[in-house]
């Protein structure tokens, strides 16, 4: 199997029945996805597959071969938190912390998809991603947050 995580070629013989979330917490020793409740419900396990957040625990690894794979390992840059990153620590948007790499990343691709969304555009784009602390008023507050950030930074690219 040959796949990109994390923008590093990756190639491992794995057996056919391995969940993507084992390759990546077991093999690559990449342990910020998280395995909550190995159905597909919670989104602990949520990663970017060319892309696309998907739940990695009920994901054959084989499944993405070919692919890239974006995992929470891969948003800060250059020592800088994403603006996600930050829009969670500055709304509050984390209490355990145990959903909050899933959430992120169902973040990033509806911030992808759509710059300016709407609270109930948030909600829904976060639907599949279950937290038991926060109450999700501040994970939305955290996405909004982040949306302007990155909208801000967007304005000053394009300036420049």
């Amino acid at each position: 199997m040959r796949v990109k995580v994390n923008g590093v070629e990756q190639e491992a013989a794995v057996e056919p029945r391995l969940l993507l979330v084992h390759y990546l917490r077991e093999v690559l020793s990449l342990t910020g996805t998280h395995i909550g409740c190995e159905t597909s419900i919670c989104g602990a396990c949520t990663v970017l597959l060319n892309g696309e957040a998907v739940k990695s625990c009920t994901l054959l690894a084989v499944q993405a071969d070919g692919g890239e794979i974006t995992t929470i390992e891969a948003l800060a840059q250059n020592g800088k938190y994403h603006a996600l990153q930050d829009g969670f620590w500055e709304e509050h948007g984390l209490q355990c912390g145990f959903c909050t790499p899933g959430m992120i990343l169902a973040g990033c691709q509806l911030l992808e998809r759509n710059p300016d969304p709407s609270d109930t555009e948030i909600r829904h784009a976060l639907e599949g991603n279950l937290c038991r602390c926060t109450g999700y008023q501040h994970i939305v507050n955290s996405v909004q947050n982040a949306a302007r950030k990155l909208r801000k930074q967007n304005r000053v690219a394009a300036a420049s």
